[in-house]
C-alpha cells in the first residue's frame, strides 16, 4: 500500500499550478501566430482547448497536451484524474480521442519509481475507458511530480466546437460541480471530509465523452471544459470571444457540499486570487461572497455549453439521461459596454 502522499510534494495542485491568464497573454504578446499553414482552423491565437487541423476528408485532427502537479495524495487517482483532464480538452471540442502519449516529470531522489508506475496505472485505465492505447512518452528528473498526457482525436469539420462561437440568446449548462480546487486544499492542509474527497474525485475522473454526442447536434454553438481559470475565468474566455455578455444564476450552478466551511477555514488555492484579479472588470457587480466559488480552480472539470434556444430541451434531455447536471446555469446577450461583462442574474 502507497504511504507517500504526493500532494507533500507540490506547491499547487492539479490545474491550480497553471499560470495565470495575464502572465500567459504576457509570454503570447509577442509570439506571431502561424498563420503559414491553410489547414491550421484552431491555432494559439483561439486561446481553445485544442489545436486542430483540417485532414481535407471532412475531418480535422486535434492535438493538445495538459499537464500539473499532484491534487491527491493516491499515485493511481493521480494518474486517474490527469488523463481525464488531459483527454477532455478533445471532448470539449467534439472530438473522439485516439491516442494518447505520457509527460512525467519525477523527482526520483525523493519519490520512488513505483510510485511513478502507480500513477501511470491510473492513467492507463482511464485511456482504456476511452478507448484509446497510451502509447509512450517521455520522462524527465524533476523536483516535483508532474504528469499529464498529450492527446490526438478526430473530429468531423462540420461538428468541430470553439470556445468563442456562442451566440446572443444562448443557454449555459455546466456538466460537474465546482470546488475541486478548495477540496483539493482542505486535503493538503488534513482539513477535507472523506465523503467530500471521494465526491470530488469521482467527478475529477469522469470522462467528459459527452461532448462527443453534444457536438453532432443542432443548436450546440459552444464548447469549453472548466480548468485551471475557474468558471468565470473561462466563461469571460467564452463570451469576449463571441463578443457577448453574459448572467449566471448562482442558485443553479452545480457545486461540491460543504464549501462554505472549506471557505471559512481559509481552504483556498492560491490560485483563486489570481483568478479573481485576472477576470478584474469583466465582474460585474458580484458579490465577493461567490468569487471563491465562480474562481476556483478546477481539475479535470465540466464542460460549459452554450445552447441555443431551440436546441435547449434537447441538451436538457442528454444530461438527464447521462445523470449530469441539466439545468441551465445562466444565459448569453448582446454586449452592452465596451467590453463583455459577467454578472449575477436578479
Amino acid at each position: 500500500m502507497q504511504s507517500v502522499k504526493l500532494t507533500q510534494f507540490s506547491s499547487a495542485a492539479g490545474c491550480g499550478c497553471k499560470l495565470s491568464p495575464e502572465v500567459l497573454s504576457e509570454i503570447l504578446k509577442d509570439v506571431a501566430t502561424d498563420t503559414s499553414n491553410a489547414d491550421l482552423l484552431v491555432g494559439n491565437d483561439k486561446r481553445d482547448d485544442a489545436a486542430a487541423v483540417d485532414l481535407g476528408d471532412g475531418r480535422a485532427l486535434l492535438s493538445t497536451t495538459d499537464f500539473f502537479t499532484p491534487i491527491v495524495d493516491d499515485a493511481y487517482d493521480f494518474g486517474r484524474i490527469a488523463a481525464a483532464n488531459a483527454i477532455s480538452d478533445i471532448y470539449a471540442m467534439g472530438g473522439v480521442p485516439t491516442v494518447a502519449i505520457a509527460i512525467l516529470g519525477w523527482p526520483v531522489e525523493n519519490l520512488a519509481p513505483s510510485v511513478a508506475g502507480d500513477v501511470l496505472s491510473g492513467a492507463r485505465a482511464i485511456c482504456r475507458q476511452a478507448g484509446i492505447a497510451l502509447a509512450g512518452g517521455h520522462s524527465i528528473d524533476a523536483k516535483e511530480p508532474i504528469f499529464g498526457l498529450a492527446v490526438s482525436g478526430l473530429v468531423a469539420v462540420d461538428n468541430l466546437k470553439r470556445n468563442s462561437s456562442a451566440e446572443a440568446g444562448d443557454a449555459l449548462f455546466l456538466t460537474k460541480p465546482l470546488g475541486a480546487g478548495i477540496i483539493s486544499t482542505a486535503v493538503k492542509r488534513a482539513k477535507a471530509l472523506d465523503a467530500d474527497l471521494q465526491a470530488s474525485i469521482d467527478q475529477m475522473t469522469r470522462l467528459n465523452d459527452i461532448g462527443s454526442d453534444l457536438a453532432t447536434m443542432t443548436g450546440v454553438n459552444a464548447m469549453t471544459d472548466v480548468t485551471g481559470f475557474g468558471l468565470a475565468g473561462h466563461l469571460i474566455e467564452m463570451i469576449e470571444g463571441a463578443g457577448l455578455d453574459a448572467a449566471i444564476d448562482w442558485k443553479a450552478i452545480p457545486k461540491h457540499n460543504n464549501l462554505d466551511y472549506y471557505i471559512a477555514e481559509n481552504c483556498l488555492p492560491g490560485g483563486t486570487l489570481r483568478n479573481i484579479k485576472a477576470a478584474g472588470g469583466a465582474l460585474l457587480g458580484l458579490d465577493e461572497s461567490v468569487l471563491p466559488v465562480l474562481c476556483d480552480p478546477q481539475t479535470s472539470g465540466g464542460l460549459l455549453i452554450a445552447v441555443s434556444s431551440e436546441a435547449t430541451a434537447d441538451v436538457a434531455a442528454l444530461l438527464r439521461a447521462k445523470a449530469l447536471p441539466c439545468e441551465p446555469i445562466g444565459y448569453l446577450s448582446e454586449r452592452k459596454m465596451t467590453r463583455s461583462v459577467l454578472s449575477m442574474s436578479p
